[in-house]
């Protein structure tokens, strides 16, 4: 599989829904496959908010790509017969524009001062992305959770720039637990003696165990108390493998585990960033959900998993019966998942199969 990672500069900036404006920009980018003639084979992934551009493959400081079950040559997303972009989005923390990065007015980074992205300056920037590498549109604009979000986005604000948007694990708005849960993860950031008011990067310091924390809370909120019972039940864990000498049970050891992995790369800032955009997607907005997507032309596929207790299948049904009040062609699958909410990043031959077809469709 050709795998390309560039960096690609806008110097003419964006215009935020927040009213503020980066003057430029830049996005990271990861593609895999070739464009072909007529230009009508390319595919954009919008990643969920921990997520980056390097989607699938193995990169020697990434890893394995987030996407890499799902995305390559002969898998549900072909790399053989279509080209596929991943960028990380404004306010990540693997390249593009974000907390991380230089600000040119001061010559130091962002930090706390990168200003409040939402998912419409998301996908406002990918447009901008799309226009920059020639492409006309995309044969599919696809993501899970956030990136879930981002494809619904596609579809409503670029209609006739998308052919097919596929929406898995996601919601056309969160949920007030979901806001809570994510102020929850927040807090711990913030009163993490290291946070220093989102200035750590002065002090050479980074605020590890409340990234650990929040990352840890998510988890809980990834998986069904089914699936947790199920998983881990009140089995307790063995001593040879446990991650900290004060752990007890299983599902205590892979939360400090999990956690633990997570805070070694991702950035304080960023994470309140991202998870502030999810907060505040409404795809409804001053309209409802059914009158937001009347101008829809892309044939929709959204996926639930009924082990998500983060976004239940129920939320994808709610984007479904707004698209047939709309005439949109539309299908709406549920499948069991084995992971909660993080199923849509694993292959299983249904899902693939459902991925494959409607692509191909």
């Amino acid at each position: 599989m050709k795998i390309k990672t560039e960096q690609i500069h806008f110097s003419e900036g964006l215009s935020l829904e927040s009213g503020e404006k980066l003057d430029s920009f830049d996005l990271i980018i990861e593609s895999y496959g070739e464009l072909n003639e007529s230009k009508s084979n390319a595919i954009l992934l919008c990643h969920a908010f921990s997520g980056n551009h390097h989607a699938a493959g193995e990169d020697e400081e990434l890893g394995i790509g987030w996407w890499d079950q799902i995305v390559g040559p002969n898998k549900a997303i072909d790399t053989e017969k279509y080209y596929v972009v991943c960028c990380n989005n404004l306010g990540g923390c693997a390249g593009s524009s974000g907390p991380t990065t230089i600000n040119a007015a001061t010559n130091k980074v962002f930090g706390k001062d990168f200003p409040l992205v939402t998912v419409d300056d998301w996908v406002n920037s990918q447009k901008m992305l799309m226009d920059k590498l020639d492409i006309p549109y995309w044969h599919l604009v696809a993501g899970g959770s956030l990136g879930g979000m981002q494809a619904l986005q596609w579809s409503i604000a670029y209609p006739d720039n998308i052919k097919k948007a596929g929406i898995f694990a996601a919601a056309a708005k969160s949920s007030t637990q979901n806001i809570a849960m994510n102020e929850v993860a927040r807090e711990s950031i913030r009163k993490d003696k290291n946070f220093h008011n989102g200035d750590y990067y002065d002090h050479n310091v980074t605020p590890k165990n409340g990234i650990k924390t929040a990352r840890m809370l998510g988890h809980i909120t990834y998986l069904s108390e089914e699936l947790m019972d199920s998983r881990f039940g009140r089995k307790f864990q063995d001593e040879a493998s446990k991650v900290d000498q004060d752990v007890d049970f299983e599902v205590e050891n892979y939360l400090q585990y999990k956690g633990e992995k997570f805070s070694e790369f991702f950035d304080a800032n960023s994470y309140i960033l991202m998870t502030k955009a999810m907060d505040g997607y409404d795809a409804g907005k001053d309209r409802n959900l059914e009158e937001a997507m009347e101008n829809i032309k892309a044939e929709l596929l959204i996926v639930g998993f009924y082990s998500d207790w983060l976004y239940p299948a129920e939320r994808g049904k709610e984007i479904q019966i707004a698209g047939m009040n709309n005439n949109i062609k539309s299908s709406f699958v549920v499948f069991d998942g084995e992971h909660g909410h993080d199923s849509f990043l694993f292959h299983s031959t249904e899902y693939s199969n459902v991925i494959k077809k409607f692509i191909e469709s």
